[in-house]
């Protein structure tokens, strides 16, 4: 028998639908900005100061106040939202690395996110039987086939399709270092927020979850 915190419950055609819409224009939109951003941002085009490293930040820095919320106002599957925050904070900080080495110091954000993954990683393991069962629940959902899709983007496609070497063949003697960073860096802002929609999703989840709760049994 289903309980409320069975997270396979249908999802409605007309609100798959509206979000669907949503998340394509929000594509369209950082796509449109990827456009801008080679128009108008000459000076910092794809650069750390630039339209598509800022989105990037913005974009993980919104999905990781989403797990907080879900985390620690719905309180739904703990440990589960305590790994994919560690994950998802980690790659915010590397996200900065730049600015920290520069103005704080070298290598600094490797520091940062060693302090961040290890204990949230040793409380997992500490936790996993918890962890396993709450993975259990989300293993059926939305939310974890986003995250894999945005996962794969952005740390496996992204990173292969953006090598130097990839861009020299195809440009060959009219290689440009700005189109290979531009390849690279839309295509991981397209993982991201793939992510960040993925955790949109969880938090609908976590509502209907939490919702459920102060039903009396």
């Amino acid at each position: 028998m289903k309980t409320h915190l069975d997270p396979a419950w249908p999802i409605a055609f007309r609100s798959l639908f509206v979000r669907v819409v949503i998340y394509t224009l929000l594509i369209g939109l950082i796509a449109q900005g990827a456009y801008w951003e080679a128009q108008y941002l000459p000076s910092v085009r794809f650069s750390e100061l630039g339209f598509t490293e800022f989105t990037q930040t913005l974009v993980l820095f919104t999905a990781c106040l989403l797990l907080i919320y879900v985390r620690h106002v719905l309180h739904v599957w703990p440990n589960v939202t305590l790994l994919l925050l560690a994950f998802l904070a980690a790659s915010l900080v590397r996200e900065q690395d730049h600015f920290l080495d520069t103005y704080v110091a070298e290598n600094t954000w490797k520091v940062l996110v060693a302090l961040i993954v290890i204990p949230s990683i040793t409380w997992v393991v500490i936790q996993r039987r918890y962890f396993l069962t709450e993975f259990t629940h989300y293993s059926n959902t939305v939310s974890l086939g986003l995250f894999t899709a945005g996962f794969l983007t952005t740390y496996i496609f992204s990173r292969l399709y953006g090598r130097q070497a990839f861009w020299r063949t195809v440009m060959q003697e009219n290689y440009v270092s700005n189109v290979k960073s531009m390849a690279e860096e839309v295509t991981e802002l397209l993982g991201y927020s793939i992510i960040l929609f993925a955790m949109v999703e969880l938090v609908l989840l976590a509502r209907r979850i939490y919702q459920a709760r102060q039903i009396p049994a």
